[in-house]
């Protein structure tokens, strides 16, 4: 008989899919410290400036280590207001303390010169589970879609 006190794989599914939230909630309300602390202090991230579709994979800016990509990320959007959903996760667990997950995304960031941007994709991560904690481990965002609103109006869609 299984130990009633051990996470199960749903548990631990459960706990990921609400690291994941919290990344997006963080990240939204620019909670910078506590959006830190969801990631490997090794973490490798990728955000693709560029829409890849049919297994193309446009090149993106790669950072590693926890302090680069906060400091990177938080230095595009601390003058934004954003907003940032995951949806339909696919979430493996690897072992009990690895696993993977492909989130699709949709975002809104409207940019302080009056410009939006309005995009979606895929999250592409693995996580690592320390101290009885889960982390990001990597990420890797891919876009499908990127559409721009200037300030004065006028629409450029790029893919």
């Amino acid at each position: 008989m299984s130990d009633p006190t051990e996470p199960t794989t749903w548990d631990e599914i459960e706990a990921v899919r609400q690291l994941k939230a919290r990344y997006f909630r963080h990240l939204d309300t620019k909670d910078w410290e506590a959006w830190r602390d969801l990631f490997a202090d090794d973490v490798v991230g990728t955000f693709d400036n560029a829409v890849a579709t049919e297994g193309a994979d446009a090149a993106g800016q790669t950072w590693v280590g926890v302090d680069e990509l906060v400091t990177s990320i938080r230095g595009v959007l601390e003058g934004c207001t954003t907003v940032h959903h995951g949806h339909t996760p696919e979430i493996v667990l690897e072992s009990p303390t690895t696993a993977t997950g492909i989130w699709a995304m949709a975002d809104i960031v409207d940019f302080p010169g009056g410009h939006t941007l309005t995009g979606a994709g895929h999250y592409h991560e693995t996580y690592t589970k320390t101290a009885g904690q889960w982390r990001i481990q990597s990420i890797h965002l891919t876009r499908t879609r990127m559409a721009f609103t200037q300030a004065e109006g006028a629409h450029a869609h790029l893919g």
